[in-house]
């Protein structure tokens, strides 16, 4: 396998944790010197010149989310890290936490200051407890060394950071979601607007970024805006992700990769290919809630532009590779049986679109469906796409839609024989 340089995953060790003597020795939290020089604002730029884009899925630009919020504004703002991470495929967050999590506490400081919000809350997935311990150990690893808590490093700015354990749901990691659940009620989508730059956690001004967006940003700041864009094999785009590989490969693990590899790289060179010799037939790109790619796609540049120009999204980087043995209606119907049970039934598209849409994926799975069926399935889809009140049922339709568009072959195969053909 070819080596890439590495940013995050650069102390990485099989089964340890970096704590803070390493982290200080490899050039840690040189990043909030440099920060702590500048003006807030200035530190902003920074990051909205390196193109840093959303880790957590959305991929939406991190230094023009922090200009939105207002950092000038008196009385009580948050910061909040989005560690609940429950998207089947998806476990980048959780390795990055247990190999070196002062990236993140740093990252936490710097993006605290550019925004001046005192208090800080990291939270986490309720099954991460052992990412849970080792974020709190680094807390108080930095507290003592004055990385963080009151005058940090001399500068006069004071930052609370705590570790909160999520009570666990999938649709807790939609950031309103997310703040319903840290003050204690019901996790459901809050309407937008307000945004949560305006009104967020207890109503005040909030920033709510993923793990590895925050852990990004001390290295920015270390190394410089051209660095980060180095890093990258796509020349429009900028820096590392984390790929989390799983399904039919040899190798599947988690591995920090330049944006812009491509699908083939990742597949054959990075996880080891296709297992027992088998050919490439899909995989999803970047988690549950993103639509399938093929073996047509496999030299396309996995990047977050270069994925949506073929109605796909990077998403998580979640590789999940299927073999030519993959039956993919039964694939979508165990996802989608997943969004369905986590949808926090708030509106109708979700709650009984999804459930629908499982009843549907059943008949064709089990050879009970009918062409009509395959109608019914369609305009599901088309009913559901862009009507629910958050993204889940959004994301839950990427697959569905995918199945239909790429695969309706097979879907009338199980019409047609009244049975998965893929039977053993």
């Amino acid at each position: 396998m070819s080596t890439y340089p590495q940013a995050l995953f650069k102390n990485r060790r099989p089964g340890e944790t970096v704590l803070l003597p390493e982290y200080e020795k490899s050039g840690g939290y040189q990043g909030l010197r440099d920060a702590l020089q500048m003006p807030p604002s200035q530190v902003c730029d920074v990051i909205k010149a390196s193109a840093l884009r959303g880790r957590g899925g959305a991929g939406f630009p991190t230094g023009i989310k922090w200009s939105f919020f207002p950092a000038d504004a008196p009385g009580e703002k948050y910061l909040v890290c989005n560690g609940d991470e429950m998207e089947p495929g998806t476990y980048k967050d959780r390795q990055l936490l247990l190999a070196d999590p002062h990236q993140l506490v740093e990252g936490m400081v710097i993006a605290a200051y550019a925004m001046q919000t005192p208090v800080g809350y990291i939270f986490l997935r309720y099954a991460y407890e052992d990412c849970a311990q080792r974020a709190e150990r680094a807390i108080d690893e930095a507290v003592a060394a004055g990385y963080l808590g009151k005058n940090i490093l001399g500068s006069g700015f004071n930052l609370e950071l705590h570790v909160h354990r999520s009570a666990g749901r999938y649709i807790l990691g939609e950031e309103t979601a997310l703040l319903n659940g840290l003050e204690g009620r019901r996790a459901n989508p809050r309407s937008k607007p307000p945004f949560p730059a305006q009104s967020g956690l207890f109503g005040k001004p909030t920033n709510v970024n993923n793990v590895e967006t925050l852990a990004n940003v001390p290295h920015i700041l270390a190394n410089g805006i051209m660095w980060f864009h180095d890093l990258a094999l796509n020349p429009e785009s900028a820096g590392t992700k984390l790929f989390g590989l799983s399904g039919h490969l040899n190798r599947p693990e988690c591995f920090e990769l330049p944006l812009g590899i491509t699908l083939r790289e990742v597949v054959e060179e990075v996880g080891g290919g296709v297992r027992g010799g088998k050919k490439f037939k899909a995989c999803l790109p970047g988690g549950a809630s993103t639509p399938y790619l093929t073996a047509e796609h496999l030299d396309l540049m996995m990047d977050f532009d270069p994925l949506e120009a073929v109605n796909s999204r990077l998403g998580t980087a979640g590789v999940t590779v299927f073999d030519e043995d993959t039956c993919m209606v039964a694939v979508t119907r165990n996802l989608n049986q997943f969004f369905a049970r986590e949808s926090c039934g708030w509106c109708t598209p979700c709650r009984d679109g999804l459930a629908t849409v499982s009843w549907l994926l059943d008949q064709i799975e089990f050879g009970r469906a009918t062409m009509d069926d395959l109608a019914m399935l369609k305009d599901q889809v088309r009913n559901i796409s862009g009507r629910s009140f958050c993204a889940l049922a959004e994301g839950a339709m990427g697959p569905v839609e995918a199945l239909l568009r790429l695969f309706e072959d097979e879907i009338i195969d199980h019409i047609k024989q009244g049975k998965c053909p893929f039977e053993r």
